[in-house]
């Protein structure tokens, strides 16, 4: 392990409440071309999986139909330290950040999609939270479900 990553390691509150309270992350897939695939999205964390929604085809879907693994990121950048440091490469950054590696899986049970898009309704648009989903909108719409592996939060204050 890395010494910051020693020395800096997050405890499970802070990544719960991180994870709770930050608003994007990004997800990462595997292409079939080879190349990792990462995009921004919107997410909701419970009983310790994440999920997010989107359009049901292109590219971060077809790529977790053909392999799984998936990593999930997050990140928050407070401040940069710079205060009387004179040199450029001594400056550092305070953030927080986390990591999941994962198996991702693409939801089909409608009654559980509806379930999670309004918990994403609550966290993104608290004020529409009692209005109803229509169902084509939940049919309509791909959700998908992590399952951790592994999570890492790291900090640097």
């Amino acid at each position: 392990m890395q010494h910051r990553m020693k020395e800096f390691t997050m405890k499970k509150e802070a990544v719960d409440k991180l994870l709770a309270k930050q608003s994007a992350g990004t997800i990462s897939t595997n292409g079939s071309d080879g190349y990792p695939y990462t995009v921004a999205v919107h997410f909701v964390c419970l009983d310790g999986k994440i999920y997010f929604h989107g359009l049901p085809a292109g590219e971060k879907l077809e790529n977790i139909r053909q392999n799984p693994k998936v990593c999930f990121y997050i990140y928050k950048l407070t401040g940069i330290i710079s205060e009387n440091i004179e040199i450029p490469c001594k400056a550092d950054a305070e953030y927080e950040s986390v990591c999941i590696r994962g198996n991702a899986s693409i939801m089909h049970d409608d009654s559980r999609k509806r379930f999670i898009l309004g918990k994403i309704v609550e966290k993104y648009t608290p004020d529409l939270a009692a209005s109803d989903i229509p169902d084509s909108m939940v049919s309509g719409t791909a959700v998908v479900e992590i399952t951790p592996e592994s999570i890492t939060g790291k900090y640097h204050a």
